[in-house]
């Protein structure tokens, strides 16, 4: 048997990967993967790049790595409501200028997507990590999508199970063949109800692939007061709360 663990969507949200991260290394799991989106909406991008780097995790490029890493200009979604677009641009502008040099250096070098291979006794697993799908990392792929779609993927990667992150909802999807599409959902900024801290466990057995969400409570509090003292608009304080906000 073995078990990996995958997380994405951190979001500067430094207290919610300590949780993540201490709840992997207490269920002893050794093979660690961060699906992207280091920064943005929480004031801790730094730390959590540093965090992601001295641990030596590998990790992909997600669409706001990659604006900041480049400095990509910000464009006004339609999805987003007018108070969520204003908010958006400041968050990212307060990225832009905060992150370091040398970390957006490490940004950009960070690889698109990942394919993984394990051996459990006679048994090949292929895994295959993605930010939001194999040919872009801003592609919203909910639970809902068509099961065309995830097979599609499957086949052109030549994988028994694809993870991604990206909308920050989870999801695990079976298909017939026994593949499956997962999505992990997101450490620092969830859109579920719960906004708890979401992480993938997957156990690799020589007979199947286990997948489990893992959802954790973080001091979501401290988040807050961080966000309120940075300069970061108070909109993701709303959102962190759950209050009525969109969350597209």
């Amino acid at each position: 048997m073995i078990q990996i663990a995958v997380f994405s969507d951190v979001h500067g949200n430094l207290p919610a990967l300590e949780v993540v991260l201490k709840d992997i290394e207490e269920r002893g799991i050794r093979q660690r993967f961060c699906l992207g989106d280091l920064v943005d909406f929480a004031p801790w991008g730094n730390e959590v790049i540093e965090k992601i780097r001295s641990l030596n995790i590998p990790c992909l490029m997600g669409n706001h790595d990659e604006r900041i890493a480049f400095d990509i200009p910000v464009v006004p979604l339609s999805k987003h409501s007018e108070e969520e677009t204003h908010a958006r641009f400041i968050a990212i502008d307060h990225s832009k200028k905060h992150i370091t040099e040398e970390n957006k250096k490490f940004l950009s070098e960070l690889p698109f997507h990942l394919k993984l291979n394990y051996k459990v006794e006679k048994k090949h697993w292929d895994i295959q990590l993605v930010h939001s799908s194999l040919s872009s990392n801003d592609t919203y792929l909910y639970e809902s999508e068509n099961d065309e779609v995830f097979k599609t993927m499957l086949k052109e990667s030549r994988s028994d199970i694809m993870v991604m992150g990206h909308t920050h909802l989870s999801f695990k999807k079976q298909f017939e063949n026994k593949t499956w599409a997962i999505n992990c959902g997101s450490v620092g900024r969830s859109k579920e109800e719960n906004r708890l801290a979401s992480y993938l466990v997957l156990t690799l057995d020589e007979e199947k692939i286990t997948p489990e969400i893992v959802q954790l409570p973080y001091p979501i509090d401290e988040t807050i007061q961080q966000i309120r003292e940075s300069g970061i608009p108070d909109y993701y304080v709303s959102f962190l709360k759950n209050e009525k906000v969109s969350i597209l």
